[in-house]
């Protein structure tokens, strides 16, 4: 008897990470974590390989549901499907076996170095400043970790001097923990991850480096972030 007669219509769990298990449909949707939509051409320079080859790729992850996609003129555009799709992917990567191949060259070693100090996951922060952050907002009592993670009212208050507004309630939560694939400690996710890091990016306290997912802090935001939460904050 196969796993597919075991479960007769329960959900297909094989047939997901069949669709994983493929170095190039695994790195589109790492390439995917920075929120942004990619062409195919994009992907298939990312990747390195031809264009044919990424849009049979990309057919597969659309047609499975983790990618959506649109087009403008010529161009077909994709991007993770959601913040759930965007989750799975993180914490796969972080269960995943670290390569036995490093980075070797220079650039590759500080491509590296920089996703681990700093990136987005979709659309909230991630790496060690994200996971820095998220602590000093518990030190702070503004994250409570008791029964699950919950926003406090001094988090709330917080988050009001900033001028971040909390969210209008949706199927989404407003905070949630997701868990880091290079520091393996959680970060800030949810619609309140969500909303800090477009504050971030709105107030020039982070600034993309290339057109990677990883960010660089500005003097700004190193100033802004130790005002606020002290220097534990921006120690990456």
């Amino acid at each position: 008897m196969n796993s597919h007669d075991t479960h007769p219509g329960g959900p297909d769990l094989a047939a997901l990470a069949a669709l994983l298990a493929d170095g190039t449909r695994a790195g589109f949707c790492l390439a995917l974590l920075d929120g942004r939509a990619w062409t195919a051409i994009e992907l298939a320079r990312h990747a390195g390989v031809a264009a044919s080859t990424a849009t049979g790729h990309l057919n597969r992850l659309v047609g499975s549901g983790l990618l959506t996609q649109e087009r403008q003129g010529r161009h077909r555009y994709v991007r993770l499907a959601d913040p759930d799709t965007a989750e799975l992917i993180e914490k796969l990567a972080s269960m995943a076996p670290r390569r036995a191949d490093p980075p070797r060259s220079l650039p590759a070693v500080n491509r590296s170095r920089a996703l681990a100090r700093a990136r987005t996951c979709y659309d909230h922060l991630a790496g060690a400043l994200g996971v820095a952050i998220t602590e000093a907002m518990t030190d702070r009592g503004m994250l409570d970790w008791e029964q699950g993670l919950a926003l406090t009212g001094d988090g709330t208050a917080w988050l009001a001097e900033l001028g971040i507004a909390l969210p209008p309630a949706t199927r989404r939560p407003p905070v949630r923990s997701c868990l880091d694939w290079t520091e393996r400690r959680p970060h800030l996710a949810g619609a309140v991850g969500a909303a800090l890091c477009r504050h971030a990016f709105d107030a020039s306290w982070i600034t993309r480096i290339g057109t990677s997912r990883a960010v660089a802090l500005t003097d700004a935001g190193k100033h802004a972030l130790t005002d606020r939460l002290g220097p534990a904050a921006v120690e990456t």
